[in-house]
């Protein structure tokens, strides 16, 4: 009994159970559509579902990555502790588990209808190519930007069947923001990559990367105001935007020092800046 606790321990590392920063980064922007695509009146059935995928195919992506990156973890100092660096589970065993919740996250497509599966095709992909363009593209945070706003189309394909501009445009302002809260994340580790040839946005700007950071934070809270005027949102959603400038504003001082600690504490704050927008979202139609 103890062996399978254990070995569900180290399963549930795999997947970051005990870390929820990526799945919330991933659902908020997913929720933002679903909200906005069901105009304030979204199915709950679509919604559970997109809940749990999103959970399933970032353990997936969690899986993958610590599987292309087995060689390279115990030389980086975030990292060393995870399964493949202390040596407690197989290539095999992680790839078993990588298909049994892929298999579990197909089943979450079955309520929803056939433009939701053919968007997740593209979702997939990117989901698991994402770490291996550390290797060789000098901005995989880009690639991880599609990666993560895929929820948004499918989203609204769930929901109404179409994908229309203002999902791409959500689409564009999540890019953006994840372009600018995984390259702070990038910050954390530049000095460990650069000795060991990862490629990361943090190496590619060089000493004008916090100049881009804010740039793309920037291009992030420009088309959110873009996308509140289009709707049009009420008075909620811009106290939000208020919120969101603040704490980009924050994140700034706390990242220009390039100090390891508060870059990460950056990075982790971004999880309040897609609650604020779900909030101000939500409050909008609450409102009506």
């Amino acid at each position: 009994m103890n062996q399978i606790k254990a070995k569900l321990k180290i399963y549930g590392e795999l997947m970051r159970v005990e870390k929820p920063i990526g799945t919330l980064l991933l659902l908020w922007p997913t929720l933002w559509a679903w909200l906005i695509a069901g105009n304030g009146h979204p199915s709950w059935i679509v919604g559970a579902m997109l809940v749990l995928g999103t959970f399933l195919m970032r353990s997936v992506g969690c899986i993958i990555n610590d599987v292309a990156d087995r060689k390279i973890d115990l030389h980086v100092q975030r990292t060393q502790n995870r399964p493949f660096a202390r040596g407690v589970v197989c290539v095999k065993e992680a790839l078993t588990l990588a298909f049994i919740l892929t298999i579990l996250a197909i089943l979450c497509l079955l309520p929803l209808n056939l433009l939701s599966w053919l968007l997740s095709i593209p979702a997939f992909f990117l989901a698991v190519s994402y770490p291996f363009t550390k290797r060789f593209f000098p901005l995989p945070q880009a690639y991880l930007g599609l990666a993560f706003s895929f929820g948004i189309p499918i989203a609204f394909a769930a929901q109404v069947n179409a994908v229309p501009l203002l999902a791409w445009l959500i689409f564009l302002a999540n890019t953006a923001w994840t372009i600018a809260y995984d390259t702070i994340y990038a910050l954390v580790d530049k000095e460990d990559d650069l000795k060991i040839g990862i490629q990361t946005s943090a190496i590619t700007f060089g000493q004008y990367d916090i100049a881009w950071i804010m740039f793309f934070h920037i291009l992030f809270l420009f088309t959110l105001i873009a996308i509140g005027l289009w709707i049009p949102f009420s008075w909620p959603f811009w106290i939000s935007i208020v919120l969101v400038f603040l704490h980009q504003a924050k994140q700034y001082i706390e990242i220009k020092t390039h100090i390891r600690e508060k870059c990460f504490k950056a990075f982790l704050d971004n999880n309040h800046i897609g609650f604020f927008v779900f909030i101000g979202i939500l409050a909008h139609y609450l409102v009506q």
